[in-house]
């Protein structure tokens, strides 16, 4: 069956293991099926998932972009660590460029890139939650490792291709 392609930034190993250890110690356990990253588009066609497989990884010919933690931010009934990087931000305007026409209203806009800690938990858990990342929080620098696609099929994501930088 052919199933909706998610495309992601893919985090340096221990800032992941940082990031994956948050989010299996904070999501709901029945709703945590995908490891810590960067979403860059929510839902692409999977009739173009070797053309997007075939720019991420022409993407991931240089080196890494720049990726900063910047913030603890609210998500309504979650909380995240909102994340900057203009070249991950210039990589995804071309994607947006080159499939144009087949983007749904979430992919068209402009993201608010982020690493989800948790998420579909009560407000007031969120709020508490996120007033504890805050106190010890300062910004600081992200690795990005490489770039992945996989298949939305409703619950864990299936791997379609990943490529890591090479710079």
């Amino acid at each position: 069956m052919a199933a909706p392609i998610i495309v992601t930034a893919l985090l340096g190993a221990a800032d992941f293991g940082w990031a994956d250890g948050l989010r299996r110690a904070h999501f709901p356990e029945e709703r945590n099926l995908v490891p810590a990253h960067v979403t860059l588009f929510h839902h692409l066609p999977p009739s173009a998932l070797e053309e997007v497989a075939a720019r991420l990884k022409r993407f991931c010919s240089g080196p890494p972009p720049a990726a900063r933690l910047v913030e603890v931010m609210m998500l309504g009934r979650g909380v995240a660590y909102r994340v900057e990087s203009p070249g991950l931000m210039v990589m995804r305007e071309e994607l947006v460029e080159a499939f144009a026409g087949l983007l749904t209203p979430q992919d068209q806009g402009r993201p608010r890139f982020h690493i989800t800690v948790q998420n579909k938990v009560e407000p007031g858990e969120a709020r508490a939650l996120a007033g504890e990342l805050r106190r010890d929080f300062r910004p600081r620098p992200l690795a990005i490792a490489g770039l992945a696609a996989w298949h939305y099929r409703g619950g864990p994501w299936e791997l379609a291709m990943k490529a890591s930088f090479r710079g």
